[in-house]
């Protein structure tokens, strides 16, 4: 059973692509480490896919986290998730004998609790947005938007204006893979939203060519999320917390407040659109911090 790793990986990038929907920066970061395996694999002497072993699967790791250039352990970690799909799509489709990456274990990835901020700051951010003028109001509805829903930048800036019900006080989210998912919305989002819906989009859309997008630039076209990004920096520098807010951070609080206010981690994690429960857990690490220092502060006999 003979296959040439280069062809192989091709007709996987293809199956990614055209069946399973893959987003362009998922298939250039397959692209480029998939490459890499096979440049790996050409050194090592091995050039057909049905001749590898788990060891040198193994061995790409290795090299990925050594040398003189290593990579760190995230980045080794989504290397090999690259492979482990290259290898199980050759064995579901018969051109190799069996997946011998599916035992290779990932580097261990080192805890990043995320960046937090309390819910007194987080109304110093939103309050970072001040002015009536059209480019206030949009700004203070992403703000509101993104902390009242958990959405990520590039989900909030996607909504189209049939995307927010507002008499069901919901909004539809295109997540990461095409996965849509509705949300609540908060009256304060809503507030902020219809404030800017009536005052100040329209000015906006007049000097664009006419979109569906509910957030607009000054040039009446959709807002970008780099801009998305400047917005939420400009606020927080507004209000003394630029060191503390990163392009997630109003989606981190999002999660970190529901938890801490006694929200199930099952529920959060269909809100805020995560595949697996494991991807949310790591928010409950910061709710336990927490409660362990109110513990330790409040409780008679807890530092006896």
């Amino acid at each position: 059973m003979g296959s040439r790793p280069v062809d192989v990986v091709e007709a996987f990038l293809h199956h990614l692509a055209v069946e399973r929907g893959s987003a362009a920066n998922t298939l250039r970061s397959y692209s480029g480490d998939l490459r890499r395996y096979v440049d790996h694999l050409t050194s090592s002497g091995v050039d057909d896919l049905g001749a590898v072993r788990e060891s040198d699967v193994s061995g790409f790791v290795v090299a990925l986290r050594s040398g003189p250039t290593p990579l760190a352990a995230s980045s080794a970690a989504r290397a090999l998730a690259a492979v482990r799909g290259l290898h199980r799509f050759a064995a579901r489709d018969g051109l190799v004998a069996e997946d011998v990456a599916r035992e290779v274990a990932p580097p261990a990835l080192p805890v990043r609790l995320p960046k937090d901020l309390t819910v007194d700051e987080v109304d110093q951010l939103l309050a970072g947005c001040i002015g009536d003028d059209a480019t206030a109001l949009r700004d203070r509805a992403l703000l509101e938007l993104l902390y009242s829903t958990g959405a990520r930048i590039s989900e909030a800036i996607g909504l189209d204006l049939d995307d927010l019900d507002v008499e069901h006080r919901t909004v539809l989210l295109r997540g990461k893979g095409g996965k849509d998912r509705i949300v609540p919305v908060g009256r304060p989002a809503l507030t902020a939203v219809e404030a800017y819906r009536v005052r100040a989009r329209p000015g906006l859309a007049a000097r664009g060519r006419g979109t569906p997008a509910l957030l607009l630039n000054a040039r009446g076209g959709r807002l970008s999320r780099q801009s998305a990004w400047h917005v939420l920096h400009g606020a927080a520098d507004a209000a003394g917390l630029t060191a503390k807010v990163s392009p997630h951070t109003l989606r981190h609080c999002f999660a970190t407040h529901l938890l801490a206010g006694g929200a199930d981690v099952r529920v959060v994690q269909e809100l805020l659109g995560h595949a697996s429960v494991t991807t949310t857990q790591i928010y409950t690490h910061v709710t336990v911090d927490t409660l362990r220092e109110v513990y330790a502060t409040s409780h008679p006999r807890a530092l006896r």
